[in-house]
Order: C-alpha cells, then structure tokens, then sequence
C-alpha cells in the first residue's frame, strides 16, 4: 500500500489532535463500501478516508501505553503504522467493524514499539515475559496488597501461567521505570492514564479478529518456509519453531551432517527469512 498522507505531529499534540478530529467518523456502511472498494480495486483513496477516520483512535490506544515512559508522539506514529497494515488486511464480509479488527494490529505495532525501546539489556524475549510486561501492573497491585509474600507469588504464577522466578524477575526489572496511573497525562489536565484504562478482555467481533490475524501471520510464516530447501525446513522447525528445540548435535546425528554444518545451515535460512519478510514489509510500506 503506498503511504498515505497523514497528518504529521510537528509543533504539539493538540495541534494534531485538532487535525485529525476534522476527519469525520464513518457509518457502518460507509466503512464497508470502503473497504470493498480498497479489496477489489485497491482504491487508494477509499484506504485513505478508512484510516484517517480511525486516527483518533490510535491516539486513544496510545494513550493506554503512556505509562511506559515512550514519548506519545512515536506511539502513534508505530499505531499509524498498524492501521494502516489493518486496512491492507481487513476482510469486510466478515462482518464486524473495522476498527474492532484493526485495535489488535494497533496494538502489535505499539507493543513491539515499547519492547524495542524499553532498556538497553532486552526485555520480553520469552512469551512469558512479553505477557509479564504488560501485565505487571495487575501483578504489583496483587502483590502490595496486604504486602509480598512468597505464597502470593505462587499463586500469581499458577493464574498468568508463568514461572514464579519470571514473575520476579520482571518485577524486578520493571521498577526502575514506573509511572503512577493517578499521575495526569498532560500538564494542566485533569484526566488521568488510570481514566485512559480500558477493559483489556476481548469482547466477540475482538476475539474473532484476533483470529483472524493470528490464521493471517500463520499463513505468512507459511509462505516464507516454501522459500527455504528439506534441510533448512528441518532446521527451523526443529530448532526455532519447536517448543523443545532440538541441539545442533541432534539435528547433525539425524541429517547426518557435522554441528558446524547445521549451524551454517540455520543461519541461512534464518537469513532467508529476514530477507523474505524484509521484502514483505517493504511492499506493505
């Protein structure tokens, strides 16, 4: 999709939310006639007038974030980004309403964002720590209650599915840089980020998207591994994508090829990869 022409935060915020607040919301079947027109003809215009419609809303998200200590302007930049992937995928017969699917990659684009950018030492490599960093707000007004205890961190770990060890570990790593949600997000203004809150349990059209994008990335990565020959395929799968990675030493025993022969062979592949989904990102730029 070529880049539309958005609105640019230059002097303030405000100025930009003045900006895009003059875009109009668009009605159900205003919204479906426009993603039609985008599916089938590629209209540039009508995916142009589908997400500066929405672009209020990625300020709201963005919002939801604040309290990560990113600069709010780059988070919507990363949610503009988003959106505009959302408009790139959107099936309109599905049947539920555009923004509904497009928060999920919103969300995606801002959450990378925050991961990337949090410290210098990375943090959220796992999916247990990727789901402990955004929860950890839930899980420190847990453990302030009645004060921390060994018992509650167990009992902590059993409900997000975790290990109790990540859980304070997390904690840990979280509390040089910590926001009260009482604090207001702008100076002069009464709202706070604790008002900016949102219930984070998706309702149906919300889990029916998630669906989707998930069945969409599996696709994607699908697609990307017909790029690679038997032995790369192998590797991969047995390396990257297993939930218990095969070593080097085992791979070499079952292909019958030497540990710095695997090696090599995963770093192609991998290589190939990037490359694939570099160009990916590139086309959907």
């Amino acid at each position: 999709m070529p880049s539309p022409n958005l609105p640019v935060i230059k002097n303030s915020l405000e100025s930009y939310l003045a900006q895009i607040n003059r875009f109009p919301l668009l009605t159900q079947e205003e919204e479906f006639q426009l993603a039609v027109k985008y599916r089938k003809y590629e209209d540039i215009e009508a995916a142009q007038k589908l997400i500066t419609s929405n672009l209020r809303f990625v300020v709201k998200i963005a919002f939801e974030y604040k309290s990560y200590g990113v600069k709010i302007q780059d988070l919507i930049q990363e949610g503009n980004i988003g959106l505009m992937m959302a408009v790139k995928k959107f099936n309109p017969y599905k049947g539920y309403r555009f923004i509904s699917y497009a928060i999920w990659w919103i969300r995606a684009y801002m959450q990378n964002f925050i991961i990337k950018t949090w410290s210098l030492v990375k943090i959220g490599t796992t999916q247990a720590q990727k789901k402990l960093f955004y929860k950890i707000g839930k899980v420190r007004k847990a453990l302030e209650a009645d004060g921390e205890n060994e018992k509650k961190y167990d009992l902590l770990a059993r409900d997000l599915d975790v290990a109790k060890e990540d859980i304070i570990e997390m904690e840990q790593r979280m509390s040089s840089r910590d926001l009260s949600l009482d604090t207001p997000f702008d100076e002069g203004k009464e709202l706070t980020h604790l008002e900016l809150l949102r219930e984070e349990s998706p309702n149906q059209e919300e889990a029916i998207a998630q669906e989707e994008e998930k069945k969409i990335l599996e696709r994607e990565v699908q697609n990307a591994m017909k790029r690679l020959n038997e032995k790369e395929v192998y590797v991969i799968k047995s390396r990257i994508m297993a939930e218990e990675p095969l070593t080097l030493q085992q791979i070499g025993d079952h292909l019958k090829l030497s540990r710095e022969r695997v090696r090599q062979i995963e770093s192609e592949a991998l290589k190939k990869l990037k490359r694939e989904f570099g160009t990916k990102l590139e086309l959907q730029a």
